[in-house]
C-alpha cells in the first residue's frame, strides 16, 4: 500500500513535472537554468526559505547535465 506521504507526492508531481525534470537535451538544460534563476530571485538569501531545497534539487540536475554533456567543463 502506498503511504500517505507518496500519496500526496503522486497527487502534486503532475504539477511540477516542468520544473522538476533530468534534463536530455541542450533545450531542457537551458530551461532548467531559467526556473534556477527564477529561484534564486525568489529565495535570496533566506536559508530557510521553503523553496531552498527545491533550488539545491535543480542545481544539482544542472550539474548533472554539464559534467555529461558541456565539453569545456568536462576537460578541467
Amino acid at each position: 500500500m502506498m503511504s500517505a506521504e507518496f500519496q500526496v507526492a503522486q497527487n502534486v508531481w503532475p504539477k511540477l513535472t516542468s520544473i522538476v525534470f533530468v534534463p536530455h537535451a541542450e533545450s531542457e538544460y537551458q530551461r532548467l537554468v531559467t526556473v534556477l534563476d527564477d529561484l534564486i530571485d525568489v529565495v535570496g538569501e533566506e536559508d530557510n526559505h521553503p523553496l531552498v531545497s527545491l533550488m539545491e534539487v535543480i542545481g544539482v540536475l544542472i550539474e548533472k547535465y554539464e559534467d555529461e554533456n558541456v565539453p569545456e567543463l568536462m576537460d578541467v
